[in-house]
């Protein structure tokens, strides 16, 4: 027991570590500077059309200094969809006691605090699987939470969540764990993935009592709310991204190959730069968990690594063309990848997955510039 808490020690303290760098390092170089974490553009923050564009935290910035959604209409790029991920905002309010200087500093030390609270509850999981929880620097130091935290996202609040739900479901404490789904839904929509595979689990499982609680718990009130948004802001939440997303794809990876109309030259950097990181854990993990079906190995590890694996192939051009957007998106891909690899003890997957880490270099012009 004291070697397993020396080593979680270590993991949380090497996460933390690289989560500090890579948030100390362009604050310091801007003298503290809050924006340069959370980008804030005057395209929205002063209504210049023709003003600087900002990133996408000046959005969660914008719905902590002022929730009411008469007058963030101009300050969103897409109102629903920004609006929809409500929780880290309200939280950043709600520690910062509505103080407009503390908020800023909130959410920039949430999503640190979410990655360390991620990355324990995945050291918890692997070990309930009996692997060795070294693996779960797979997560801690995954390029697109690091990425996240950098620019003051909801990602690592977000997979925090999902880690724990699935933490307390495999301790079989389903009620913690359909809290923490909804909560996890409330903070960055794509989470419905993992949602809806441990929900389809319980359907084919037949077990429709635990179903219908957690549809009830954490499904029903996301679907309450995406009404609101549509009653406040005239559309619904759930969509492909901001302003200048495209719509998802029909043909798988046509999002990626799309870019070659534009630029061959950047179409095969993009390519060769994320096969090992999408294309090919993306199509393995159609075929594994396909097969883990087939097979009546149902579980719902593997429906998340199915649902996560095919939605990289439908994603949109305009999540694609972006190094950034396709690193931050990869993230369910990441967790569902670590977490199924090592419930069935395939070292092979673990070690190739511990090459992801190398997808960190993109942080260093981020961190430095």
């Amino acid at each position: 027991m004291r070697i397993v808490n020396l080593t979680l020690r270590w993991i949380i303290l090497v996460t933390s570590l690289f989560c500090l760098l890579v948030i100390v390092i362009p604050l310091s170089a801007s003298h503290w500077d809050v924006n340069s974490i959370i980008r804030v553009g005057t395209r929205y923050s002063k209504g210049d059309v023709h003003g600087s564009e900002g990133y996408d935290g000046q959005f969660n910035l914008f719905i902590a200094q002022d929730p009411r959604p008469e007058g963030l209409k101009s300050k969103l790029d897409m109102p629903a969809y920004r609006y929809q991920r409500i929780l880290l905002p309200l939280l950043a309010r709600g520690l910062a006691l509505g103080n407009y200087l503390i908020i800023p500093w909130m959410l920039i030390v949430l999503p640190l605090l979410g990655q360390l609270l991620g990355t324990f509850f995945v050291y918890r999981v692997l070990e309930l699987f009996q692997v060795p929880p070294f693996y779960s620097l797979i997560y801690g130091l995954g390029a697109g939470y690091l990425l996240s935290i950098r620019l003051a996202l909801a990602e690592p609040i977000a997979f925090a969540f999902v880690a724990g739900a699935i933490y307390f479901f495999e301790l079989k404490k389903y009620p913690i764990s359909y809290l923490l789904f909804a909560l996890a839904f409330f903070t960055k929509e794509v989470t419905i993935l993992f949602g809806a595979s441990f929900l389809l689990y319980l359907m084919v499982e037949k077990k429709y009592k635990e179903s219908i609680t957690f549809f009830c718990l954490a499904f029903l009130p996301f679907i309450i709310f995406q009404f609101w948004l549509f009653n406040e802001f005239g559309k619904f939440g759930i969509g492909s991204g901001g302003a200048m997303a495209t719509r998802f794809e029909v043909i798988p990876f046509m999002g990626l190959i799309r870019i070659a109309r534009y630029s061959l030259i950047y179409f095969l950097a993009m390519a060769i730069t994320f096969l090992p990181l999408v294309i090919v854990p993306s199509l393995w993990g159609v075929i594994i968990s396909l097969r883990s079906i087939a097979k009546r190995d149902w579980n719902p590890i593997g429906f998340s690594l199915l649902l996560n694996s095919l939605i990289m192939f439908f994603l949109p051009f305009s999540t694609y063309r972006e190094t950034g957007g396709i690193l931050r998106f990869s993230c369910g891909l990441t967790l569902a990848v670590l977490l199924f690899a090592a419930k069935y003890h395939n070292t092979k997957v673990l070690n190739y997955s511990l090459f992801w880490l190398v997808y960190n270099l993109f942080l260093l012009k981020g961190i430095t510039g």
